[in-house]
């Protein structure tokens, strides 16, 4: 059954029924029915998560997929989409009018519901933070079966409660989405580097600047056991007048040798993922186990806690199967209140994109094990963890997770999920 699976592959689970939600009405009165028989409620958009998050073992699953409405408001920079819609429909709608979401998660294969859920990162995070950042209004059940619109005027403590709020209040089923004009074309550089030393300079003087409008990285594996770095920036264009190589990459310190210079539509560029997850398909690996962890860093910390992590014995299988994904973030444009980051300004998301041998539940409890070590060694030098990878948390780890921010979350949750039915597989209450 699809709903007892997940993109993880790691946690199963045996849901009591599925619900295909053709309507809000529908998942408001079966939300309305389980939470006073204390009955798990999930919702399901993409099926991205990564261990069990997105599971109802011995509950209900809510298939979102069929609340898939996106609608745009070219006049008002607006778009409205069901919280089962895909990225790729996002994109394709708010393109047709010239227009775009200014964050846009690197995967489109996600659903809205979800990546509001968590918060969502995407090339354009150093400047305009999450995509939860950007969502105007929302329409969500609560655990207690009522149907709402929340936003920052109406309802605010619930808003809070749900952008990047794990889905623990609420469940979204429709939200509306600020839009900003698109670029016809973009120019993108991929810029290799032979030290992380160099790399993070060069990354964060990029992320600092306007010359960019997308910044990432990534580690990958070099001959000797050795790791270089790759900045892949992107610059938009009216491709009449492209940009001027030298004024955007004459003052870095990448390898001019080998750099990659290529002019892209923006549509292209947003669909830049499609290719490998075709590929990840037809090989197998996209139904393997994936032991992901996600981090964020402290930049100060990051330029030499990301090469320690990767000269270990237990990092090594990133070299063969995964991707490492380094990300500038700027600590003053992150503004969902349950998204928990270090403090300062400067940040680095670190993301471990492992794929595991199938049928080799040791190695995945390894890989589980590992992670739990990375969380704790970075946590000691100021790093927090991204929930959603494979990471086992108590409501004793959440606890300290959130924060100062826990009590806001447990008054939220006292008050719209009353009987604690709403998205159970994170873990968060006893």
């Amino acid at each position: 059954m699809r709903a007892s699976a997940d993109f993880g592959h790691i946690v199963g689970s045996r849901p009591l029924g599925v619900l295909t939600a053709r309507s809000v009405g529908a998942v408001q009165e079966l939300v309305a029915f389980a939470g006073p028989r204390g009955i798990a409620v999930t919702a399901r958009g993409g099926g991205q998560a990564l261990y069990g998050q997105g599971q109802a073992d011995g509950g209900y699953v809510v298939d979102m997929a069929g609340l898939d409405e996106v609608r745009c408001v070219p006049e008002d920079r607006l778009l409205v989409a069901g919280a089962g819609a895909l990225w790729s429909d996002v994109v394709r709608a708010s393109l047709a009018d010239g227009l775009a979401p200014p964050v846009v998660p690197d995967h489109l294969g996600g659903s809205v519901g979800g990546v509001l859920s968590t918060g969502g990162f995407g090339g354009s995070s150093h400047r305009f933070g999450l995509v939860a950042d950007w969502v105007r209004e929302l329409e969500v059940v609560t655990g207690a079966g009522e149907r709402l619109v929340c936003s920052r005027q109406e309802h605010p403590d619930l808003f809070r409660a749900v952008l990047a709020g794990l889905g623990q209040c609420a469940l979204i089923v429709r939200a509306t989405l600020q839009l900003l004009p698109a670029p016809a074309q973009v120019r993108r550089y991929r810029l290799y580097h032979h030290t992380p030393g160099t790399f993070f300079t060069d990354q964060r003087r990029l992320a600092r600047d306007a010359r960019f409008s997308h910044v990432a990285g990534q580690a990958r594996p070099a001959l000797g056991g050795d790791w270089h770095y790759m900045i892949e920036a992107v610059a938009p264009h009216t491709g009449q007048l492209p940009p001027e190589d030298g004024l955007f990459i004459g003052d870095l310190d990448h390898d001019p040798d080998t750099g990659e210079i290529e002019d892209l539509t923006y549509a292209e560029y947003l669909h830049r993922l499609d290719r490998d997850e075709r590929l990840l398909r037809a090989t197998g690996e996209w139904h393997r186990p994936h032991p992901w962890l996600t981090l964020l860093l402290p930049e100060e910390a990051a330029t030499s806690f990301v090469p320690s992590v990767l000269s270990e014995d237990a990092q090594q299988a990133l070299r063969v199967c995964g991707t490492v994904q380094l990300r500038p973030l700027t600590g003053s444009t992150l503004h969902a209140p349950l998204l928990r980051r270090p403090p300062g300004e400067l940040l680095c998301l670190l993301s471990l994109m492992r794929t595991a041998p199938p049928d080799r539940p040791d190695v995945v409890r390894q890989l589980v094990t590992a992670n739990r070590a990375l969380h704790t060694r970075a946590t000691a030098v100021g790093g927090v963890l991204h929930p959603g990878g494979a990471l086992p948390m108590t409501p004793a780890d959440w606890r300290t997770h959130f924060g100062p921010d826990w009590d806001e979350l447990v008054r939220a949750k006292a008050l719209y999920d009353t009987h604690r039915v709403l998205t159970r597989g994170y873990g968060l209450w006893p």
